[in-house]
């Protein structure tokens, strides 16, 4: 057990001294199927922050589902409401956990304000635990026009580079979800040691 940086409160559990020194949202990126929410939601809960999910605040801005968003206005209009809803989401609350759809981290605009103002982790996944894990739900766009397999794989090959400029990648498939929030703990531990340190 550590001591709270403020003498007169009782001592701290670790997690919560990380939570203190974390200064900015922390946002997960990776395909879908990846975990982003699962892991969020876990995440959260363990640095007593808040949880939001990008899909979860267009969808309340738009008042329809992604999936209606999609077939209404086409992907190019969707990505640019998605980058509006991302940023006002990021201004609203300093210190979050913020996981984003599949292909928001691939947007240049997006991708460089989550640079400047947050902490990027990718969640690293093997392509065929994506499509297990994507074959659950029959909700997402983009696997309807095909093999889901080839899409996925596509996909992947496309975005590898952007989200491998993230600020943290860790193995977002092997283990249970517990120890996906552990390696993202430890990761951002070490983050903030070498931020420190510089």
């Amino acid at each position: 057990m550590q001591e709270c940086p403020d003498s007169t409160t009782p001592p701290c559990h670790p997690i919560d001294l990380l939570g203190q020194r974390l200064d900015r949202t922390i946002v997960l990126v990776g395909m879908m199927g990846s975990g982003k929410t699962s892991v969020g939601r876990r995440l959260a809960k363990t640095l007593g922050w808040p949880f939001q999910d990008a899909d979860w605040a267009i969808e309340n801005a738009a008042g329809t589902s992604i999936t209606n968003i999609f077939a209404e206005i086409g992907e190019d209009e969707f990505r640019q409401r998605e980058r509006q809803v991302i940023a006002r989401v990021i201004d609203e609350q300093q210190k979050q956990v913020l996981a984003l759809g599949g292909g928001s981290f691939v947007a240049d605009e997006t991708r460089h304000l989550i640079k400047e103002r947050a902490i990027s982790i990718w969640l690293d996944t093997d392509i065929d635990i994506l499509v297990k894990r994507t074959s659950r739900r029959n909700d997402r766009p983009l696997l309807s026009k095909g093999d889901p397999r080839t899409i996925l794989t596509a996909l992947l090959n496309e975005r590898r580079a952007s989200y491998a400029e993230a600020d943290i990648t860790i193995d977002g498939g092997s283990g249970s979800l517990g120890d996906v929030v552990d390696r993202a703990v430890q990761a951002l531990r070490s983050y903030t040691d070498r931020s420190a340190s510089s």
